[in-house]
């Protein structure tokens, strides 16, 4: 009995190894096929492979849908479908009292022309789908000078319409599953700095004079001139949008231009372009100010940004309109030239009052903030040179950062005062070891509480209870230094 006992026993062991060493050779023969992507039989490793990537379903978010190639497009890349996007278009302009149209861009690559929107539509663009713009610029329309920018940003006369463009919209969706439009912005800007091309270039996506406008989801890249440029609209929003150009050698790629827009919020973005990120505009010198529009009522916030030519976040120069109401808050801006910066001129009249910055992360940047009153770049010889702008009411707080070489830099003048700007919370770790890098002229204002470097004495000092601690000798000494 205990002999068959422990025979039974040992078969029990035996057979046990044996199914664990089965066990295992079949893992790690799994797992080597799995690693090379070529598994003997899907069904014998599906529980060890990644599961496929299906493509993702298009959401409904319109009463009528129809897909890009309902009306003739072909993804190819080769293939011109300016006429497909005008067909659809013109077909989804027909539904605006039944809640509009969604036009769906599928995986693919989709060469066009420029085209228009239309009311009461989404472009949606799947999960690998790339709209590209063609690059030669016979087939991009002229269009009369923005009314607040007068001869053109830079050519007299028409200038180049967008890939993407819309006028006197309502009710506008870009969206999708982080498809992209693509610029091909190259072949434009080698043209401009060759001097080959007659009329200021055209931004990647345009929407004028339109209102309740939603950007989100997607991708744009390398524009030929400004990427995102609302003008004059009302009630927009920019979310989840990645905006891509070279950080070299690609001029005036600014990433969303908002120009004369009222209630507006850009979040939640991921931008390395060219030049400014972001730059807030309200028109130039004087045609900036007999059209009159400012903007105002604008939130900027969760931005991580890249700009190595220019700045981060800009106002100006070119808000002769007025700029006003904005706020600025947890941006993280790397490897770049400036982080926050606002610019203007004598001439350019109008206004920037009451600017919100805080939470404001530095890494690795040139300068910190910036304000610059001698931008000095004019339309034409008209403008008024007594038209100072008025510049006040600017705060920054809660203000951190490493590698920076001078944190602050404000410069005003005596025709350009600036009043009432304020620091508090401030701490930003500098490279360069001189004793002015916070550096101040023609400045009116405070530092609250603990700040670092050391504040200019332009500055009032106040401690953390709001009481004085001292006030400025001199707001008007300067100890600006461009050297460095």
């Amino acid at each position: 009995m205990l002999e068959t006992a422990a025979l039974h026993h040992r078969s029990s062991i035996s057979s046990a190894v044996t199914f664990l060493t089965v066990f295992w050779i079949v893992f790690f023969f799994t797992l080597f096929y799995w690693q090379r992507g070529t598994a003997p039989s899907a069904a014998a490793v599906f529980i060890f492979r990644r599961p496929l990537t299906l493509p993702r379903d298009l959401p409904r978010l319109r009463p009528a849908v129809y897909n890009l190639t309902d009306f003739g497009g072909v993804g190819d890349g080769l293939t011109l479908n300016t006429a497909a996007f005008e067909g659809a278009v013109m077909a989804i302009s027909k539904l605006g009292r039944s809640g509009g149209g969604q036009l769906n861009v599928p995986p693919g690559k989709w060469l066009t022309a420029p085209f228009n929107l239309t009311s009461h539509m989404t472009l949606f663009l799947a999960e690998g789908a790339v709209i590209i713009g063609i690059d030669d610029e016979n087939y991009w329309p002229l269009m009369p000078p923005l009314p607040s920018y007068g001869y053109g940003r830079e050519h007299k006369g028409p200038r180049y319409g967008s890939l993407i463009h819309g006028q006197n919209l309502r009710d506008v969706v870009v969206t999708g599953h982080n498809g992209t439009i693509n610029g091909q912005g190259q072949t434009w800007w080698k043209k401009y700095r060759r001097k080959l091309l007659n009329h200021t270039r055209g931004p990647l996506v345009q929407i004028m004079w339109s209102t309740d406008i939603l950007i989100s989801n997607i991708t744009l890249r390398d524009s030929p001139f400004w990427t995102l440029h609302p003008y004059d609209c009302k009630n927009v929003t920019i979310r989840y949008v990645t905006i891509l150009a070279p950080i070299f050698e690609a001029p005036n790629t600014d990433g969303i231009d908002p120009d004369s827009c009222e209630d507006m919020v850009i979040e939640d973005c991921y931008i390395s372009v060219g030049d400014d990120g972001v730059a807030i505009k309200s028109g130039w010198d004087q045609y900036g100010i007999s059209y009159g529009r400012p903007s105002t009522n604008i939130l900027i916030r969760n931005l991580v940004i890249r700009s190595m030519v220019s700045a981060g976040v800009s106002i100006g120069s070119e808000m002769s309109g007025g700029v006003s109401n904005i706020t600025i808050e947890n941006i993280r801006v790397w490897n770049s030239r400036r982080a926050v910066r606002i610019k203007t001129a004598p001439g350019r009249g109008g206004y920037i009052r009451n600017i919100t910055y805080r939470n404001l992360t530095f890494d690795n940047v040139r300068v910190g903030i910036v304000i610059k009153t001698d931008y000095n770049e004019h339309p034409d010889e008209g403008f008024d040179r007594d038209a100072a702008p008025v510049v006040e009411d600017i705060s920054y707080s809660s203000v951190h950062g490493e590698g920076v070489r001078v944190p602050v830099r404000i410069h005003g003048s005596k025709e350009i005062p600036l009043r009432n700007v304020s620091f508090r919370d401030m701490s930003v770790g500098i490279t360069y070891k001189k004793k002015h890098i916070f550096q101040c002229s023609f400045v009116q204002g405070r530092v609250v509480g603990a700040v670092f470097p050391a504040p200019c004495d332009n500055l009032d000092l106040y401690d953390e209870g709001g009481h004085l601690v001292r006030r400025s000798p001199s707001q008007n000494v300067s100890d600006i230094d461009y050297d460095f």
